[in-house]
Formats: C-alpha cells, sequence, structure tokens
C-alpha cells in the first residue's frame, strides 16, 4: 500500500493596504517570520516613522480569512531638493510565507503602482535585486570601504566629539538640524557631532551586522565631508570606544575618498533606486528602514 503526502491548502488571499489598526498583527507576523532579533513593538514603531509626512499606508499585506501570510512595508517621506518637494516610497522589510511566495509580486506591484513617488530599495537580498532590475530600477554604487576602529590618540588641539542631545541641537543648523530633528526618536539613528573651533560635521551611523556578528559602524550620513577627513580617526576611536565596535563600513558615495588604513569590500551589499526625474547621487539613506530598524 502506498501513502501519498496530500498537498498543503492553500486559501484564498487578497491584497490590502496596511493600515493602522493592522500594525500589530503585522508586527507580530514580521518578528516570528523574518526577524525574531526585532521584537514586535520595535516593528510596530519603525512602521511609525517620526519625521512628518502623509503616509498613505504602511505597505501592502497578503491576507486570507484566517491570517496575515505575507508583507511587503514601505517608509514614505517628503524631501525637498532643488526648491522641489520630492516625494519618496522606502520599500522595507518583505516577507511571504513560503506557500504564498508565488503571490508576493502582488505586494510590490502594488507598491509601484502608486504614482508620484521616487522609490528606493535600501537592502534586496537575494534574486530580489535581479527583479527590481527588471523593474526599472537602478543600481547605486555602493564601493564600501572596512575601516578598523583603532583607538588613536587625543591631541589637545584637535576636534571634539558631542553626543549630548541639546548640543547637537545647539550646534546644527538648516538642513542638518531638520534631519536631526526627524531622526531623533528613530530605533537605528545613531548621531554625533564632529566640533573643530565654529565649523563642524554631522554623522549619522547604525550598529550593522555581517556574518550575523554585531560589530560594524555603517556611517549613513555626513555633512561635512572634508572635516569628517581630517577627523576620522577621532570618529573611529569613538565607535570603538563607546559603542564597542572594532570595524566601520564607509560607503564611498557617503563618506567620499576610501579612508586611511581600510580595505575594499569585495562583495558590497547593494542599494537601488527608482525614478525619471532623480539621479543617484541625489538618493541618500535617511528617511528609510536603515534608520529606524535596528536589526
Amino acid at each position: 500500500m502506498q501513502y501519498f503526502n496530500p498537498m498543503p491548502v492553500v486559501r484564498p488571499a487578497v491584497v490590502e493596504p496596511i493600515t493602522a489598526a493592522d500594525l500589530p498583527s503585522v508586527a507580530d507576523f514580521l518578528h516570528v517570520n523574518l526577524n525574531s532579533r526585532v521584537d514586535a513593538a520595535a516593528w510596530a514603531s519603525a512602521l511609525q516613522p517620526p519625521w512628518h509626512a502623509e503616509q498613505p499606508n504602511h505597505g501592502y499585506l497578503l491576507r486570507t480569512p484566517d491570517e496575515v501570510v505575507g508583507v511587503y512595508l514601505a517608509l514614505y517621506s517628503e524631501r525637498v531638493m532643488a526648491g522641489r518637494a520630492e516625494r519618496f516610497c522606502n520599500l522595507a522589510a518583505w516577507c511571504v510565507l513560503e506557500d504564498y511566495r508565488s503571490q508576493g509580486l502582488r505586494l510590490l506591484r502594488s507598491l509601484l503602482g502608486q504614482r508620484g513617488y521616487h522609490f528606493t530599495d535600501l537592502s534586496p537580498s537575494g534574486n530580489v535585486v535581479a527583479l527590481n532590475l527588471r523593474l526599472k530600477f537602478q543600481q547605486l554604487d555602493t564601493a564600501t570601504a572596512l575601516v578598523p576602529n583603532l583607538p588613536w590618540p587625543l591631541w589637545p588641539a584637535r576636534a571634539r566629539i558631542v553626543t549630548d542631545r541639546r548640543a547637537i541641537a545647539q550646534t546644527l543648523r538648516g538642513g542638518d538640524l531638520e534631519i536631526y530633528r526627524d531622526h531623533l526618536t528613530a530605533a537605528a539613528a545613531q548621531h554625533l557631532v564632529v566640533r573643530r573651533n565654529d565649523d563642524y560635521c554631522y554623522l549619522i551611523f547604525r550598529k550593522d551586522r555581517r556574518k550575523n556578528l554585531p560589530l560594524f559602524a555603517s556611517i549613513l550620513y555626513v555633512s561635512n565631508r572634508e572635516l569628517f577627513r581630517e577627523t576620522a580617526s577621532l570618529v573611529y576611536r569613538h565607535f570603538l570606544l563607546r559603542h564597542r565596535l572594532p570595524a566601520t563600513l564607509a560607503e564611498l558615495r557617503v563618506v567620499g575618498a576610501a579612508p586611511k588604513l581600510s580595505v575594499a569590500l569585495k562583495k558590497p551589499r547593494p542599494k537601488m533606486f527608482r525614478s525619471q526625474t532623480l539621479q543617484p547621487d541625489q538618493i541618500d539613506y535617511l528617511y528609510s528602514e536603515l534608520t529606524s530598524v535596528a536589526w
């Protein structure tokens, strides 16, 4: 007698925008099925970014009559570039249960079907890169230097690191102050300012993982490349002694020239965008999952 395993029953699923009422179930789904290091409360918080922008949804979900079986998160922002307001949709976490994997593309098409947005995908993985290319995304040049964080000596006449929130707010000006206020409570964004006389360099970085090792500082934003280049050893020293991070990942499109004593990563992680009008140098990593989700 032969026994046959029945095919799994795949219930009909519908695509719906993620609303505020869906946040608890979506957060639980991501905690269980995508990244258990990020608890449900952190996922729910990431879906409600601290910056002010119209949020038409929080992405899209795939739902059966019984449960959520897939989600594709989105974070929205509005940026002023060359005097013009530009609307962005950052494609964030994408997770679909295996039995429904063939339907996952419906989530992406729902997101890209929204008109009037520039789209960024700053952490595509696996075959998502090839899929994005077919959908007219462009790849950013993410050439990355790996920098050892060494305990460089301090010199009395050199610059200093500022991390106190009030002092940072009193130092920053114009657009930098706006970015700081927008990201002050973003879960993954870490802030510091390098002060030298009346000049400053504002940095945003995140703690990052490679091969599941949480040992890296990834620099996301540098306001003053020249001052950063001249004082970078102070920053790397701070990462090591204050945050216990032995290495820094520095993308050249963010920091400028390759830092001293660094080595180039052979396979830097891809980042992508889709826009009919913006150029690669107008795309940064702010107002995204890179600042909002500490994985």
